[in-house]
């Protein structure tokens, strides 16, 4: 066999192969109608439109939730040098940390993690 049968053949049968993929996968579909366009909630029912507005409260929590997975990305480098630092780091590490729980109680005291 020259090169050229050797390449076609090789060709050929990844050809078939594929084919045969696309054919099986075909054959085993469950059904060949379109799904409904809704979003996917915990298998939940949508209760309203998949564009629809949040409340302004939402962003308050947002804002919350970014400050605290902020900490965690400064904390996490500051275990590596907190034994090279001394003290000072652990001070400057519980002033950070009360500048972010001040923050919550402000949030909490102002009603904005109320949910009703």
């Amino acid at each position: 066999m020259s090169g050229t049968t050797a390449a076609l053949s090789l060709l050929a049968v990844a050809l078939v192969a594929v084919g045969g993929v696309y054919g099986a996968a075909w054959a085993a579909r469950i059904g060949s109608g379109a799904p409904d366009a809704a979003p996917f909630g915990s298998g939940l029912e949508p209760t309203e439109h998949a564009v629809s507005r949040f409340h302004v409260r939402w962003y308050t929590v947002t804002m919350l939730f970014l400050a605290f997975d902020m900490e965690m990305v400064f904390m996490y480098p500051w275990t590596r040098v907190i034994s090279a630092m001394g003290p000072s780091a652990v001070i400057e590490m519980f002033v950070f940390l009360a500048v972010l729980v001040t923050g919550v109680v402000h949030a909490w005291r102002e009603g904005a993690l109320r949910w009703t």
